[in-house]
This record gives C-alpha cells, sequence and structure tokens, in this order.
C-alpha cells in the first residue's frame, strides 16, 4: 500500500485484487460440490515454481516476477486441495489475477508515447472545431493562457490495461453463450479505451479554460478519472447492445 499501490500508474491494484476475491467467493459453492481428484505432483510442481518465482523476485527487486508468483501458488494450492475440477472452475478468477501484475516500465514507456501523442492529436483536432483557442506540440496542449501536459496516467497502456480488466469482468459476469459476440467486444475495448481518454483529456482542458488553473489541477482532475471508466463501461454496454442488435437482425434474416 506504501511502495506499488501508492503510485497513480498502480492505483488500481487494490481493486483488481478486491474484485478477484469477490470471484473466488462467487465460485465458493460450485468448488465445494466439484469431485476430487489427485493431483499431488502437478500440484507441488506450480507450489514450488511459485516460491522459487517470488524468491527470485523479492530478491532482485522485479516486482513483475514477485507478484507474478502468486499465480502459481494460488492455482497450485487449489489443485492440492480441491483437484482439477475445482481449478477448472476457478480459471477466470486466477487468469484475472494477470490484471494485478505490474508492467515492466520499458514496455509502458515504449508504448505509452504514442498513445499520448494520438490522443493529445484528437483531443486538439476536436475542441479546435468546436471553436476553443488550442494548439499542441508533442503531447503539450495551449488552451489560452494555460499549458497542459498530457501524462501517462491520462492517456497511457496502464489505463487500456485496467479497462481490458474492467470489460472482460464484464464479459465474465454477463456471460454470452456467442464467442464471436465475446470475441468482438473484448477487441473493442481498445479503441473504447482510447475514446474514454479523448473524453477525459477533453474534460480536462475545458475544466482549466473555464475554471483556471487549479480547478483542473485538483479534485476535478481526480474526478475526471471515474468519468473515464464511467465512460468506458457505458460505451462497453452501448457497444454490447450493438453486437446483441446485430446479432439478432442477422438471425432474423437467415430464418
Amino acid at each position: 500500500m506504501h511502495g506499488l499501490w501508492g503510485s497513480e500508474q498502480q492505483g488500481h491494484g487494490p481493486i483488481v485484487l478486491m474484485v478477484c476475491i469477490w470471484l473466488f467467493w462467487r465460485k465458493r459453492i460450485e468448488v465445494a460440490g466439484a469431485v476430487f481428484s489427485s493431483s499431488k505432483i502437478y500440484s507441488w510442481v506450480l507450489l514450488l515454481a511459485g516460491c522459487l518465482i517470488y524468491a527470485l523476485g523479492r530478491s532482485q527487486g522485479i516486482l513483475i516476477l514477485e507478484v507474478g508468483s502468486s499465480l502459481f501458488l494460488v492455482a497450485g494450492s487449489v489443485l492440492l486441495l480441491r483437484g482439477p475440477a475445482a481449478l477448472r472452475l476457478l480459471w477466470f478468477p486466477v487468469f484475472f489475477m494477470l490484471f494485478l501484475l505490474p508492467l515492466p516500465i520499458s514496455v509502458v514507456d515504449a508504448l505509452t508515447q504514442p498513445m499520448k501523442m494520438a490522443v493529445s492529436w484528437v483531443a486538439e483536432f476536436i475542441l479546435f472545431h468546436a471553436g476553443y483557442p488550442i494548439a499542441r506540440t508533442g503531447v503539450m496542449l495551449q488552451v489560452g493562457a494555460y499549458q497542459l501536459l498530457v501524462a501517462d496516467a491520462c492517456a497511457g497502456l496502464q489505463t487500456l490495461f485496467t479497462l481490458e480488466a474492467m470489460g472482460l469482468l464484464y464479459l465474465n459476469i454477463v456471460r454470452h453463450s456467442s464467442l464471436l459476440r465475446n470475441v468482438g467486444l473484448a477487441i473493442l475495448i481498445i479503441p473504447i479505451s482510447f475514446v474514454a481518454n479523448v473524453v477525459r483529456v477533453c474534460i480536462l482542458i475545458l475544466v482549466t479554460y473555464h475554471f483556471g488553473d487549479a480547478a483542473g489541477q485538483g479534485f476535478l482532475h481526480g474526478f475526471s478519472g471515474l468519468v473515464l471508466f464511467v465512460v468506458a463501461l457505458l460505451l462497453i454496454i452501448g457497444m454490447d447492445s450493438l453486437l446483441r442488435f446485430t446479432g439478432n437482425r442477422g438471425a432474423a434474416h437467415v430464418a
């Protein structure tokens, strides 16, 4: 809480962890009723691998290994205590733990910069044609007397990573029977994330322009993060409805 999760880039960690715990909890009855079969060799392999990965990550300060070891430890523990049938029931909660992993800084930096450039360009394009006095230099936006820097947290890879987690959680809860619909919506989360980031940046620019720098960097800056996820969730639900409508029309034409 005072280290990795204290940073703006990894602030979603506690929320993802609570969601993981809830996903495990909601499967408890099914797991309790699963047929137990011994799989001690594979379970101890997973547990040993998890311990070794944790020791390496902890001793060398490699967070992705230190945190990632928990996937092996949880999977090995489930396999040892409840067997393969229980692990199959819990595949999604274990998979969802991947979103707890901190992405390598080199990968984040390499992919975040072009994303920020694209978000900055689209935000400038929209507001310029809306009549606002805005100009852009790289990821620096000049609106009126104010300069705004599009930061990693506003339009970075980590935001996309978090929104992808939210989208997959939505898919798991609604449980569509159509594989094509699930895959299509999972892919659409990427452009949805981009649109949500553009909306967030535009809101911050407008707040700063109309109410001053203090308003743009104060409470409303943090509140815009909530707006980002609300917009993304509404877009996900909207695209899901559109895919359902398209699928129903297609089925009607075939019939």
